[in-house]
């Protein structure tokens, strides 16, 4: 808490992530909801409650007024909108939070989690709403964010030498219900032979270079190159899943990884291996066991290779990872509000952890 009370919070963005972190807010003592963005139009004019699955009305009612919500007297803005289908939507959004004087902690447009490498005249604009508004702006989820900063730096601060380390997403998307973002952008379902959003040009290295800049600085490695390879792999009949159905020959797996070069030296690696079922892509990675979650390999002086898996409330773990991506941004609120001003990464920031569940009277 402030030393004025709760900090008071608007949650821009009620979809995948947005409603896990809504609820979250209002449930959490030390956060107070205030203000709730809605793009929909169907959800505007409803209680915060009803758009995360709570019985209890809030009283705070969903708009797409953004200029009310900015001339509340809200400390933060959780910004969980579809950052990559409308990128200049939500630089000026985020712009303009920023310079009316609010936090932000963010889950769009991934390349923002390293503010270093961030691109010159983007940067130089997020800096001057934070001059501007004296706010502070923290990008981060789960990957880019959790899994490929504070983990594998955990990892490597008990090693006396680092050659490298390398991050790999390994996830079945099957039970993801997202064809119509990371479905798209991925291309699940589409011919191979049509582009899809991950592969032009510098789609993959502007999304996980960050990543590998930032961990490379971590380890006090210069990164000056990066460089990129991918594969598609078809479907080998047809059947269907939360992405949709998916037509034989058409794309049901991905393979990417960004390679961060140091003097020619690789010295972090970003790798994503995402299927629609067990037996794609049979080269590819796979965790132990068949799991679905993240493999993190810091080779040096000791070496560690750890494996973790997520599992949401129902048991599945594109569930957990979407609760994964809210929380951490959620978790960071309070961290945030207490930074000072700029753009920040989670090198500048303390650790920070979810609350402890309250305990019930037996």
């Amino acid at each position: 808490m402030t030393p004025n009370g709760p900090i008071k919070v608007i949650q821009w963005g009620t979809g995948n992530a947005g409603r896990h972190a809504l609820r979250a807010i209002i449930e959490r003592p030390d956060l107070e909801l205030v203000g709730v963005h809605a793009w929909s139009r169907d959800k505007v004019g409803r209680d915060a409650a009803d758009l995360c699955g709570l019985t209890t009305p809030t009283g705070v009612i969903a708009t797409d007024d953004i200029d009310a919500l900015l001339a509340s007297e809200a400390d933060c803005v959780s910004y969980m909108g579809q950052g990559e289908s409308q990128p200049t939507q939500t630089l000026d959004d985020l712009a303009r939070c920023l310079a009316a004087g609010k936090n932000v902690v963010n889950t769009a447009l991934v390349f923002l989690v390293d503010p270093p490498s961030i691109p010159a005249s983007i940067r130089d604009a997020l800096e001057r709403a934070c001059h501007d508004g004296g706010s502070t702006l923290f990008t981060s989820g789960i990957d880019p964010g959790w899994s490929g900063d504070v983990l594998p730096i955990a990892l490597a601060g008990a090693s006396e030498w680092v050659d490298s380390i390398h991050v790999t997403e390994i996830m079945d998307y099957s039970t993801y219900p997202d064809p119509d973002l990371t479905g798209a952008v991925f291309g699940f379902g589409r011919p191979l032979d049509v582009e899809a959003r991950l592969f032009t040009s510098g789609a993959i290295e502007g999304g996980w270079g960050g990543m590998c800049h930032l961990l490379g600085r971590a380890i006090g490695a210069s990164i000056d190159e990066l460089q990129v390879d991918h594969e598609r792999w078809p479907a080998p009949d047809t059947f269907d899943t939360a992405m949709g159905l998916i037509e034989k020959g058409t794309c049901a797996g991905v393979w990417f990884e960004v390679r961060a070069l140091e003097r020619g030296v690789v010295r972090v690696v970003a790798a994503h291996v995402n299927r629609l079922r067990g037996d794609i892509g049979p080269h590819w990675p796979a965790l132990s066991e068949d799991r679905s979650g993240y493999r993190i390999d810091v080779r040096g002086t000791p070496a560690y290779t750890c494996e973790i898996e997520l599992h949401g409330p129902s048991g599945d773990h594109t569930e957990g990872g979407i609760i994964a991506t809210a929380m951490r941004l959620v978790n960071a609120i309070p961290a945030v509000c207490a930074a000072a001003p700029g753009l920040v990464s989670p090198l500048d920031l303390p650790l920070f952890a979810g609350p402890a569940r309250p305990l019930t009277d037996a």
